[in-house]
C-alpha cells in the first residue's frame, strides 16, 4: 500500500445520517473526514444513512481525505456498507472498527486502502501484525473504547492509555503507516484539547481525530510546524551544508550539534510545512 503523503493534522468525525453536517463538512478546514456509519448512527437509521452518505460522496469535498467508517463486518450492516463503499469513487479509504488482529482486515481487501480502529486490548497486543497488513494505510486510536475495556479512569495525562498508545505508535512507524490520536470529548475545552494535542504531537502522532468543528483550529495549529521550527530547520540545513563543504561532518546551530540525523528531521519539518501550505491554498 502506497504511503499517504498529504498532511492529516485533523480528522473530523461526521455522522453519516446527518445531511446538513455532510454538506457543511465540504467547507470546513479539516485535512480529512471520517464519515461514520458505526457509533454515530442509530441501528434503525443505518440503512438510510448508508444511502444518504453514498449520495453525499458524489459531491466535491476538495482535497480532504474521505474515509468511511463501516459497521463491523460481523454485524447486520457491515457487509452492505462494504458492498456500497468498496468501489465508490468518492471514497479514499475504508475504516474498520475494533480491529483485533490482522486477519480482521482480509474481508475488506479490495481497491480501497484500509484503516484500522485501534480500540481494544487485543488490538494493542497485535498492533505490529495489524500495521504490517499489506492493505493498511493508517491507524486511528479509539481511546474511549480502549479506556472502557481497560476499566481505566480518565485522567488529563492519559497515564492508563500510554502502553496502548505507545504500542500502536511503534507499530505504525515500523511499517510506515499514518497514525492519528483519539478524540477529545470535551469539545468546549480548548485548553484541555490543546494539552492533549500537544501530548499526542510530542509522542509522534500525525494528527488528531475530532468530534466537533470547533476543535479544528487547535488541532491544525498544534500538529503543524511552528514558525520557529521552520526557521531552525532552514538554519540547520544551511549550516550543515556549509560544514560539509568545509570538510566537516557536523555543524553547530544555537549552541547545539547538528548531525545528519538532525538534517533528516529538518527536511521532514520543511516538507510537512510545504504540504500543509499546499493543502490550505488548494
Amino acid at each position: 500500500m502506497a504511503p499517504l503523503t498529504q498532511p492529516i493534522r485533523s480528522l473530523l468525525y461526521i455522522p453519516g445520517s446527518k445531511e446538513r453536517a455532510l454538506d457543511k463538512a465540504r467547507s470546513l478546514p479539516c485535512d480529512g473526514i471520517i464519515f461514520d456509519l458505526e457509533d454515530a448512527v442509530a441501528p434503525n437509521e443505518k440503512p438510510k444513512a448508508r444511502l444518504e452518505l453514498a449520495a453525499a460522496l458524489t459531491r466535491d469535498y476538495g482535497g480532504r481525505l474521505r474515509i468511511v467508517r463501516l459497521n463491523g463486518l460481523d454485524t447486520a450492516w457491515g457487509e452492505a456498507d462494504l458492498s456500497v463503499f468498496a468501489t465508490h469513487r468518492g471514497v479514499d479509504a475504508l475504516l474498520l472498527p475494533k480491529v483485533n488482529r490482522a486477519s480482521d482486515l482480509n474481508a475488506a481487501m479490495g481497491e480501497k486502502p484500509l484503516w484500522a480502529m485501534m480500540e481494544t486490548p487485543m488490538g494493542m497486543l497485535n498492533a505490529g501484525q495489524i500495521a504490517a497488513h499489506p492493505a493498511l494505510q493508517g491507524m486511528v486510536m479509539g481511546t474511549n473504547d480502549l479506556a472502557k475495556d481497560l476499566g481505566a479512569r480518565v485522567r488529563p495525562d492519559r497515564m492508563a492509555l500510554q502502553s496502548g498508545l505507545g504500542l500502536c505508535l511503534l507499530a505504525a512507524r515500523a511499517h510506515g503507516r499514518v497514525i492519528v490520536d483519539g478524540a477529545y470529548n470535551a469539545f468546549q475545552d480548548d485548553a484541555g484539547l490543546r494539552a492533549e494535542c500537544e501530548q499526542g504531537r510530542d509522542m509522534g502522532f500525525d494528527g488528531k481525530t475530532l468530534i466537533h468543528p470547533a476543535q479544528l483550529g487547535v488541532a491544525n495549529a498544534v500538529f503543524a510546524p511552528s514558525a520557529a521550527e521552520i526557521d531552525t530547520a532552514h538554519r540547520q540545513i544551511a549550516a550543515f551544508d556549509a560544514a560539509q563543504a568545509a570538510g566537516q561532518g557536523v555543524a553547530v546551530v544555537d549552541g547545539k550539534i547538528v548531525e545528519n540525523l538532525h538534517i533528516v528531521t529538518a527536511a521532514q519539518i520543511l516538507a510537512r510545512a510545504r504540504a500543509i501550505a499546499e493543502r490550505e491554498n488548494a
